[in-house]
């Protein structure tokens, strides 16, 4: 890869991305040369080279050959803007049709192919476009590009109406799982309602309305395909390491003779306006009051969206913003922010708070402090510091999102999709270096000062009396579309899409190539002049810093009737020092584009450091201020406590909280560090004070506690004098009690938590398991676990999600800690379906205890674990977390080919017998979280004792 060298000025990079044209290169015949762009060492871009086929697929291939990997990403310019009124939801039905398996690809094929090939995948939907997308070690590319191909050219000779009617019942499931079962899960579509006009492709949700979701047809989702997903309204986007001239040749054998379909014109942009502003309300199972509000802009690509993105940082963007200072920073509110999405045809400036109950939670009052600061902005204007820190976070943001090959994939596939140039990077730099403050008060004035807008309250059920505002405004119903697309000239018949032809032979899944070389991170080690050990490695991707520092103890080292202490005590650290506020640190992380985040977890309390190479001696004196000279103020601690008790009790409305801190104190007890949360209670917080605190910075924040890893670009001789700043810290390690190995809940009993009104069950199933292992039985365990709950293509997931359509995925796993460990296996499932679910999950666990694994499904988790380790260590945090995990568990630093050697040998006698052993459902503990009136009716008919938990 390239070297960044980030001292150049934007307007150089600029005038330096130039289009060169090649030397003469033979093609495939039909492939043609768009642009060859090449960037110098000292530009900020993406190198690629862009070419058409003759039927009018786009391909980009960036070549980056840091890691044995390629990432492939079809975009096609349909997303749920292209939908009509009625038949909303059809580009997200779609997405999840399109893994149900092609001509020449069978039945949940897709998934087991790539998984086994040691890649992730997956597909998304928004409002513009879908894309779908495999990360895989670079030898399987050629798989990939037939996988993509069979399902753009010859994926309707495969549709049946079943495989429809399971994919409908998983996207309810997905909807009833991330929309109306999550607290404020239906605001966002609830608020574009009233946002956009009727009809507006913006007015409804990416995923459908359910009722539109029920009307769909079959041939609706047949001509849905024949309109949208024609190669000419698509872009293969390829990116890693690969041969140029070999993968156009396989781009052109695969994709090549696919006809084109309709004619795609890119949508027209629809400018938005309100005449007067729309107050809208809802009640939901929520314990924080929020208020939203929104004012239509511009669209994506308008020369206005930058001032717009800075304004909008400058009101609402961290503790440096206005609202911070007045809703936050005063009580007001637990948490407010601004943004400026934008989107392909519109963009929106939103503004959002949520209410501190202790101030009495009233929306109207926090509407009033909003727009006192918005004047405030209008009064004191656009600073210098204003326009510089927002422009470096950018510049900061555009290079960290480069960490990853499919971060470059992403960025060019999207703006070759949305702007036919993929040539972005530089030009989007310059645009947000260019603005002015003129520019950005102009935008105020424009859009923002003094115009209509919607304004909508969220409060919890039955306290309509904190609304802002009564609702005067109520969506206008439309007339269902009579079809689901328009613009589709000719429509093909069953019996023409079961003729589907090629120029070879399709059926025959191309073989892999020889397995790449996997690049394992060279580790180099040293201890500081007080102790503390560094584990790191070079990275010349990008001229970036991963730095984080651990300490052991977080949670468990905190007195039980303290709960939350090391959380509150971290959350803390991310105030003032006493040399500088809150506001002051914050403004100079802003101005250097780094980030420093202290926080803490069960068992260990850590520090997370990200800057740009340059600016990492600057960052540095910053850590040390938080960490050597906190200021404990009284006023930081008060409402930072005040934010983890409303946090809290906000997550208490959430059933999957409820389900995780309620499966841990069935497991270790709910008086026990490992059995709460580290978020505390009620109770505990109330009790925590300045001074508990203070005693728990001195016990935890110590260097005999703390171990450093960092990922950098710098050489070991660099970078190691600037933490020698560290060597002044001293203290030794705070002891950590043991875990009690008392069993606090009964096996073989199903315990019920009631979320009244839940769309959603949350089922846990499981016991306390094994400890961690890099080469033991933990590790084995998880070998055998694969096949059964640890891959999509699971006995479980296509039981409970495929097969049954009862949930939107499910899983099993060993999760195991230094000295604990559990087997969970876990789902949200319709609640009709509850006791059905919790009988599949039952079934599939003890047929697997019983009889094993399949000879096949060993040599598939073989292939899948061993291959998918050339994806393990791409990125710094994905190399920071590798090295974290040799140096906490003292592992050999080769131990991931001692792994490989295991996997390769371990015979499917010894995993079963330890599925034989680890599975025991009779010793497992089940729990349910969902609405008692419904499921428990449904529970009573397995035949297991039923306790009801109460809520904390």
């Amino acid at each position: 890869m390239k070297k960044w060298i980030l001292a150049v000025a934007i307007s150089a990079a600029l005038m330096g991305c130039a289009n060169d044209t090649p030397r003469e290169t033979v093609l495939p015949e039909g492939v043609t040369l768009i642009e060859n762009v090449k960037v110098a060492d000292s530009e900020i871009g993406i190198a690629y080279k862009k070419y058409q086929l003759a039927n009018g697929l786009t391909v980009i291939l960036h070549q980056d050959t840091s890691d044995p990997l390629v990432h492939v990403d079809v975009t096609y310019h349909v997303g749920s803007a292209r939908e009509l009124a009625g038949r909303s939801g059809f580009a997200h039905l779609f997405e999840h049709m399109m893994f149900q398996g092609s001509q020449n690809v069978a039945d949940e094929q897709h998934f087991k192919v790539v998984t086994e090939a040691g890649g992730t995948l997956n597909g998304t939907t928004n409002s513009d476009r879908t894309n779908y997308f495999e990360t895989v070690p670079s030898n399987q590319l050629e798989k990939m590009l037939w996988l993509e191909s069979d399902r753009m050219g010859f994926f309707l000779p495969a549709l049946t109406s079943e495989k429809f009617e399971v994919q409908r019942e998983t996207v309810k499931n997905e909807r009833a799982q991330r929309i109306d079962n999550r607290p404020y899960g239906r605001m966002s579509e609830r608020f574009a309602q009233a946002l956009y006009p009727a009809g507006h492709p913006y007015s409804w949700p990416v995923i459908g309305w359910p009722e539109d979701l029920d009307r769909a047809t079959l041939d609706d989702v047949k001509h849905f395909f024949q309109r949208w997903y024609g190669p000419n309204n698509a872009t293969l986007t390829i990116g890693g390491d690969f041969d140029e001239l070999q993968t156009l040749a396989w781009v052109n054998q695969y994709f090549a003779d696919i006809p084109a379909g309709p004619a795609v014109q890119a949508p027209s942009k629809i400018p938005v306006t309100l005449n007067e502003s729309r107050y809208i309300s809802m009640e939901d199972k929520v314990h924080l009051p929020l208020l939203y509000i929104g004012m239509p802009t511009v669209h994506a690509g308008h020369p206005d969206e930058a001032p717009l993105d800075l304004l909008a940082n400058i009101i609402g963007g961290g503790k440096t913003s206005l609202l911070y200072k007045n809703l936050v920073k005063d009580g007001y509110a637990v948490q407010s922010s601004v943004s400026h999405p934008c989107q392909e045809l519109a963009c929106q400036f939103t503004l959002y708070a949520l209410a501190n109950p202790a101030m009495g939670g009233k929306l109207a009052d926090l509407e009033t402090k909003i727009d006192e600061s918005i004047a405030e902005f209008e009064q004191r204007g656009v600073t210098d510091d204003d326009l510089q820190k927002v422009k470096v976070q950018f510049e900061a943001d555009t290079i960290f999102g480069m960490q990853s090959v499919r971060g470059k994939v992403s960025t060019l596939a999207a703006n070759q999709t949305f702007y036919d140039n993929p040539n972005m990077v530089a030009s989007d730099l310059a645009r947000y270096s260019k603005v002015t403050k003129a520019d950005v008060m102009r935008v105020f004035n424009t859009y923002i000062k003094g115009k209509p807008r919607v304004v909508m309250s969220v409060v919890p059920e039955g306290q309509t009396q904190l609304v802002a505002k009564e609702d005067n405004f109520t969506p206008v119903p439309l007339a269902v579309a009579k079809d689901a697309v328009t613009g589709l000239t000719e429509v093909k018949q069953d019996n023409e899409l079961k003729q589907v032809s090629s120029s070879f032979d399709r059926s025959k899944m191309p073989q892999a190539g020889k397995a790449p070389q996997l690049n394992v991170p060279e580790l180099w080690t040293a201890t500081l002049s007080n102790g503390i050990e560094v584990m790191a490695t070079q990275s010349h991707e990008t001229p970036t810093v991963e730095l984080v520092i651990y300490l052991e103890g977080g949670h468990r080292s905190a007195p039980i009737d303290k709960a939350g202490l090391a959380q509150l005590t971290a959350q803390m650290m991310n105030e003032s020092s006493s040399k500088r506020s809150a506001e002051e640190l914050a403004n100079a992380l802003e101005m250097l584009g780094s980030t420093i985040n202290f926080d803490s977890g069960k068992s260990q309390a850590y520090v997370q450091v990200s800057s740009l190479t340059k600016n990492l001696a600057a960052t540095l004196e910053i850590v040390n201020e938080r960490l050597f000279s906190p200021a404990f103020n009284a006023a930081d601690f008060e409402r930072v406590k005040q934010q983890q008790l409303q946090n809290l009790q906000h997550l208490m409305s959430d059933p999957n909280y409820l389900a995780s801190n309620g499966f841990s104190a069935l497991l270790y007890g709910k008086s026990t560090a490992m059995g709460s949360s580290n978020l505390g209670t009620i109770e505990s917080l109330n009790a925590i004070t300045l001074e508990d605190v203070k005693a728990f910075y001195q016990q935890q924040y110590t260097a005999g506690n703390a171990k450093m890893v960092l990922v950098s670009d710098l050489a070991k001789q660099q970078v190691l004098p600037m933490l020698e700043t560290f060597s002044q810290w001293q203290g030794k390690a705070s002891p950590i009690a043991p875990i009690n190995k008392r069993l606090y809940a009964a096996p073989a009993t199903i315990y019920l938590i009631d979320k009244p009104g839940a769309a959603q069950s949350v089922i846990n199933i499981g016991r306390r398991s094994l400890s961690y292992d890099a080469t033991g039985e933990y590790f084995k365990a998880t070998l055998m676990n694969y096949p059964l709950g640890g891959a999509f293509n699971s006995r479980i997931n296509l039981n409970l999600r495929e097969d049954k359509g009862y949930t939107y995925g499910a899983r099993s796993s060993f999760q195991g800690q230094k000295d604990s460990g559990e087997f969970l296996a876990s789902a949200s499932v319709r609640s009709d379906v509850t006791g059905a679910a919790l009988t599949e999950f039952i079934n599939e666990i003890r047929h697997y205890q019983q009889a094993g694994m399949s000879a096949d499904e060993l040599a598939f988790l073989r292939n899948s674990i061993t291959q998918g380790q050339a994806l393990d260590y791409e990125t710094p945090r994905q190399k920071a977390s590798f090295i974290r995990r040799i140096q906490r568990y003292q592992l050999d630093n080769q131990f991931t080919q001692q792994q490989t050697e295991i996997i390769n040998s371990i015979t499917l006698d010894e995993l079963n017998s330890l599925a034989a052993s680890q599975l025991d459902i009779d010793s497992m503990l089940f729990l349910v979280v969902g609405d008692k009136q419904t499921i428990e009716p449904q529970l009573k008919t397995l035949g297991y004792p039923i306790e009801i938990i109460e809520q904390p």
